[in-house]
């Protein structure tokens, strides 16, 4: 039976100060609608009524779900995956050059079908991967070519032990925030490095398409993280942002299928004009970017 969960405290900071702001629709499974609220304390916003992390399984049964299916189906899947390729580049130029090393041990939490993880074996780095979905496990074994582990081995693996942790868009998806960060932190070396991306909803992206917005993802998607939510967050485990780093791609993808989620199709046009004018606002400030990765340290 599924059980829901309902906040009557913010799930980041723990403040009672909250307030349903907006209904958003999931338009990727269920077709059913949920609340999101505010904390005004760190302004995180957060799902209500999700379903508990013992019945949100069948939330992710979909082939247009790219990381649990590795699909090419639909023109927004096939550009994903094109550009996929130049953004995996980046991520491992950006760890080397962070953590000072070319070859080192790396942990991915929710490697999905192991593109990144795969990769980043190649190149020499002595990797584990986590994942939740067998399906995705199995696709990232017989098309990757790497043997992913269960999730549910997050809380046994050694402390100390990574030079470079990363959580690409992952953290928004795990029910136990608070007890994931603090294993996190003992996971790394005195001098390892935490990579945090995740979608952040003070975007213009955001702002434009509203509860249409496709990086709400509700109910996969549990928290909705602003900058400042994410260094309370960070702060409060005793760590701290060292730097933020952008995701240029993610406004013109999520533009994408948010223009499908408001007009029933794919406006490509709009799309690229709206990711267009959400990357000039953070050309700026990389705080206002549709996606900020996050540099975390001791």
């Amino acid at each position: 039976m599924s059980q829901r969960v309902h906040y009557t405290n913010c799930p980041v900071c723990g403040a009672f100060g909250i307030e349903e702001k907006l209904i958003v629709t999931d338009f990727t499974v269920s077709k059913e609608k949920f609340p999101i609220a505010l904390c005004h304390a760190c302004t995180a916003m957060f799902t209500q009524n999700i379903p508990d992390v013992s019945s949100i399984g069948p939330f992710y049964k979909s082939e247009e779900y790219i990381s649990h299916t590795n699909t090419s189906k639909g023109l927004i899947n096939r550009l994903y995956k094109s550009v996929r390729r130049r953004t995996i580049r980046q991520k491992i130029k950006l760890i080397e050059n962070v953590t000072g090393l070319k070859q080192g041990s790396l942990l991915d939490v929710g490697s999905g079908t192991g593109v990144f993880a795969s990769v980043m074996q190649q190149h020499g780095w002595q990797v584990t991967g986590l994942e939740p979905d067998p399906g995705a496990r199995k696709v990232a074994n017989e098309v990757n070519g790497i043997e992913l582990g269960d999730i549910n081995s997050f809380y046994q693996l050694p402390n100390n032990s990574y030079d470079a942790i990363t959580l690409w868009h992952v953290l928004e998806h795990v029910h136990d925030l608070q007890g994931y960060m603090t294993k996190l932190k003992l996971l790394l070396k005195e001098k390892g490095k935490l990579f945090i991306a995740v979608p952040n909803y003070t975007c213009k992206d955001a702002a434009v398409y509203r509860e249409y917005w496709a990086a709400w993802d509700v109910p996969r998607h549990l928290y909705h993280f602003s900058p400042v939510s994410m260094e309370k967050l960070v702060e409060k485990h005793g760590m701290r942002i060292e730097a933020y780093k952008p995701m240029w791609y993610d406004s013109f993808y999520v533009s994408m299928l948010s223009s499908k989620y408001r007009s029933g199709k794919t406006k490509l046009f709009e799309s690229f004009i709206n990711g267009f004018r959400s990357n000039w606002k953070a050309l700026g400030n990389i705080q206002h970017c549709s996606s900020v990765i996050y540099i975390i340290s001791h």
